[in-house]
C-alpha cells in the first residue's frame, strides 16, 4: 500500500521496504529508470563537497543532502527524504495560480510550525539552507529549476532534487532559456526570510550568508575544477569538454577579491528575487500537472495541517460567530472568533479564522458540490465607506449566515470532511477562548523612521572633503522603502596620492530619495583617512550623526 509512482516524464516508482530493524520505520526509495544517476550521484558529491568546506570553516548550512545510486545504464535509486513536500504542492494550496502569492511558504510552515519558538527555529533553519542551495545551484549551474524538484521540509530545510541538466545546460523553448534567473530565489522565500512583504534586518543576514559562503568555495576552485576535470571521459554528455568546465570557471570569477565577489553575487540575488521568469515557470508547471492529478486530488485546506471528519471529531450541533479581534501578526488585520458546539455534553470550543480563509474554504467547497447546495458567500468587497472595525462587525453577521446556513446544509455539504476540518481548533486557536491578544508588531518592533511615518527610500553619497567642485561624489543605488537597504556595492577612489588622501575626510551621508521635494537626510558621518591605515582593510561600525547635532 505503500508503494506508488510519480507523474514525472520517467513515471519513477516511489518504493518502500521493510526495515530488518523492528522498531525502524520502512525505508523508502525512488527507482528511477530512463535518467543517467551518475550525473545526480556527481552533483550531489560536489555539494557534499561544498558542505564540508563550510562547516570546516564554522559555517553550517543546514543542507539536506539525500543518498542516490546508480544500478545500471540509465537506472538507480534515490533516498527519500521524510517530512518533505514540493514547492509547487505547497503553492497549489492556495490555487493553480499560488506560484505568484508570497504567503504559502510562510503559510506552510507556519502550519507545521504552530509554537513561537518552532517557527523561528523553522525560519533559522530555511535562511541558512535557502542560501546554501543558491550558491550550489550557481556555481555547478544546476537548471531545469521548477517548483516539482525544489523541496521544503516540514523543519524548514529547503533541498533541490533531481539533477538532469548541470553545468548551465538549460532547457530551451526554441532559441530562450527556460531557467532565466541566476538560482532560484522567489519573493515568497523573501516573505519567509522577512517575516513579511517589507524588507528586514534578516535580509542582510540571508545576503551575508550566501556571500560569505560563495567566497569559501571560490578560495577552492582548483579543487572543483580538478574534481570535474577528472570525470571528463566517463562519458556524462554535460561534462564532455573544457567548456563544460569553464562554466564552473566562470561561476567562482578566481580573479575577483572578495570584496568584488560579494557584489556580484548580491547583484545576482537582486536579479532572482526580480525575475517575474521563474514565477511564470512554476505556474506554467502547475497547469501541466493539473492534468496528472486535477480529477484525483480531493481538495485540502492551506492553513490546516490535517484532514478531519465526522467520525474523528464528532458531530457539529451548532456554531456561532462571536466576535471579531483586531490583530498585528503575520499582517494587520481581523479575525473572527467561532463557538463550536458538539453533541458531546460540553464539547465547546473556539477557532479563529480570518476572512481569506473562509473565502478559500467556500472556493474548495465550490470544487466538490454545485453552487445550488452551497450557501451564497459575503462579497468581498464593501460597498460605501465602510473601513476597519465597521467593516469587520459588518461581515461578523454576513459570516454567521454563512457558515448556519453550511451545516444546515445537505448532509453531503455540512458534514465534509472540509467543513468538519474547518472547524476543528489549531494550535492557534487556544488564545481564542482567553481575551485579545496583546497588539505585536509584523517583524520586530521599531518606530517610524519618517517624520509622515513612511519607510524611506535610502541611498548612500560620500565626498572626499575639501571638494569644492564636487568631483568626489559617489552614491549607491537607491532602495525601495525600507529602513534594512543591503547594498554591497563598491564605491571607488583612484589615482589619488597618498599625501593627498591623508589630507582629506570622507563624508559619508545617508538620505531618503523624495522625488520633486528636496532629498531627506537621515545621518552622516565624517571619517578622518589620516586617522586610518591605507594600507590595510578596515572594517567597522560608524555611528550616524545629524548635521551639527551630535551622534543619532
Amino acid at each position: 500500500q505503500d508503494c506508488s509512482y510519480f507523474n514525472s516524464n520517467a513515471v519513477p516508482l516511489k518504493l518502500s521496504f521493510q526495515n530488518v530493524d523492528p522498531l525502524g520505520e520502512n525505508i523508502r526509495v525512488i527507482f528511477k529508470c530512463g535518467d543517467d544517476l551518475r550525473q545526480d550521484m556527481l552533483t550531489l558529491q560536489m555539494i557534499r563537497i561544498m558542505n564540508k568546506i563550510w562547516v570546516q570553516e564554522g559555517l553550517d548550512m543546514r543542507m539536506v543532502i539525500f543518498r542516490c545510486f546508480s544500478t545500471g545504464r540509465g537506472r538507480g535509486m534515490v533516498e527519500m527524504i521524510p517530512n518533505a513536500e514540493t514547492l509547487r504542492k505547497i503553492q497549489v494550496e492556495h490555487g493553480v495560480t499560488g506560484s505568484f502569492k508570497d504567503r504559502p511558504l510562510a503559510d506552510w510552515l507556519q502550519k507545521h510550525n504552530p509554537k513561537e519558538d518552532e517557527y523561528e527555529k523553522a525560519v533559522e533553519n530555511f535562511i541558512y539552507s535557502c542560501a546554501g542551495c543558491c550558491v550550489a545551484t550557481y556555481v555547478l549551474g544546476i537548471c531545469d529549476r521548477h517548483n516539482d524538484n525544489i523541496m521544503l521540509k516540514t523543519t524548514g530545510h529547503m533541498f533541490h532534487i533531481d539533477f538532469g541538466r548541470f553545468l548551465g545546460h538549460a532547457q530551451m523553448f526554441g532559441n530562450i532559456k527556460r531557467d532565466r534567473a541566476p538560482f532560484v530565489f522567489t519573493s515568497d522565500m523573501a516573505y519567509v526570510i522577512n517575516g513579511g512583504d517589507k524588507p528586514s534586518s534578516r535580509f542582510h543576514d540571508f545576503v551575508d550568508l550566501c556571500c560569505q559562503a560563495y567566497n569559501l568555495i571560490r578560495k577552492h576552485t582548483q579543487l572543483f575544477l580538478n574534481l570535474l576535470g577528472l570525470m571528463l571521459s566517463c562519458g556524462i554528455p554535460e561534462l564532455s569538454d573544457l567548456e563544460d568546465l569553464k562554466y564552473v570557471y566562470d561561476a567562482l570569477r578566481p580573479q575577483d577579491s572578495d570584496a568584488d565577489a560579494t557584489a556580484y553575487f548580491t547583484r545576482l540575488i537582486e536579479s532572482s528575487l526580480g525575475s517575474v521568469a521563474t514565477k511564470l515557470n512554476f505556474f506554467i508547471h502547475n497547469l501541466a500537472q493539473m492534468k496528472f492529478t486535477g480529477s484525483e486530488a480531493r481538495p485540502t485546506l492551506s492553513f490546516a495541517p490535517r484532514t478531519h471528519s465526522l467520525q474523528t471529531s464528532g458531530r457539529i450541533r451548532d456554531v456561532f460567530l462571536c466576535r471579531h479581534e483586531r490583530v498585528f501578526n503575520p499582517s494587520k488585520g481581523y479575525t473572527y472568533v467561532v463557538k463550536v458546539t458538539r453533541d458531546s455534553p460540553g464539547d465547546v470550543t473556539f477557532v479563529q479564522r480570518t476572512f481569506e480563509e473562509f473565502q478559500e474554504l467556500h472556493n474548495k467547497l465550490r470544487l466538490l458540490f454545485p453552487s445550488s447546495l452551497l450557501p451564497s458567500f459575503p462579497s468581498r468587497f464593501l460597498i460605501g465607506r465602510s473601513r476597519g472595525e465597521a467593516a469587520a462587525e459588518r461581515r461578523k453577521e454576513e459570516l454567521n449566515g454563512y457558515i448556519w446556513h453550511l451545516i444546515h446544509a445537505a448532509p453531503e455539504v455540512a458534514e465534509c470532511d472540509l467543513v468538519y476540518t474547518f472547524f476543528h481548533p489549531l494550535p492557534r486557536d487556544e488564545k481564542a477562548a482567553g481575551t485579545n491578544p496583546t497588539p505585536k508588531l509584523a517583524g520586530g518592533e521599531r518606530g517610524p523612521p519618517l517624520q509622515d511615518g513612511n519607510d524611506p527610500d535610502p541611498y548612500v553619497k560620500t565626498y572626499l572633503l575639501p571638494d569644492p567642485q564636487k568631483t568626489t561624489k559617489r552614491k549607491t543605488k537607491v532602495a525601495r522603502k525600507t529602513c534594512n537597504p543591503t547594498y554591497n556595492e563598491m564605491l571607488v577612489y583612484d589615482g589619488i596620492p597618498r599625501g593627498d588622501l591623508e589630507q582629506r575626510e570622507l563624508r559619508l551621508s545617508v538620505l531618503s530619495e523624495e522625488g520633486f521635494w528636496e532629498n531627506i537626510l537621515l545621518g552622516e558621518v565624517g571619517i578622518r583617512l589620516r586617522d586610518l591605515d591605507l594600507a590595510q582593510e578596515k572594517m567597522g561600525w560608524f555611528a550616524l550623526g545629524s548635521r551639527g547635532h551630535g551622534t543619532l
